[in-house]
């Protein structure tokens, strides 16, 4: 289990796999809100988002097209750990 900051940085920088509760616990930490699970789809929302950003395992990690999904949204909405919306 990688600390939320080692996880923030592997996000950014695009390196390395993410697990799929780090990730979670990451976007929970960036402001995001589990909104609802479809099967495998867990729906975050995040306010300053426009739109639902939904993840799914690939096994125990993430899958990589998300993450740098999720990298392009931190560096667009300018989110950081602890950030309010």
């Amino acid at each position: 289990m990688a600390s939320d900051k080692k996880t923030f940085e592997k996000v950014v920088s695009g390196s390395g796999t993410v697990g799929f509760r780090d990730l979670e616990r990451l976007l929970l930490k960036l402001g995001f809100r589990l909104e609802r699970i479809s099967g495998s789809h867990h729906i975050y929302i995040h306010p300053a988002v426009g739109r639902p950003f939904p993840v799914q395992p690939d096994g125990k990690d993430a899958k990589r097209y998300q993450i740098r999904q999720l990298r392009d949204i931190i560096v667009n909405h300018r989110l950081t750990i602890g950030s309010d919306p």
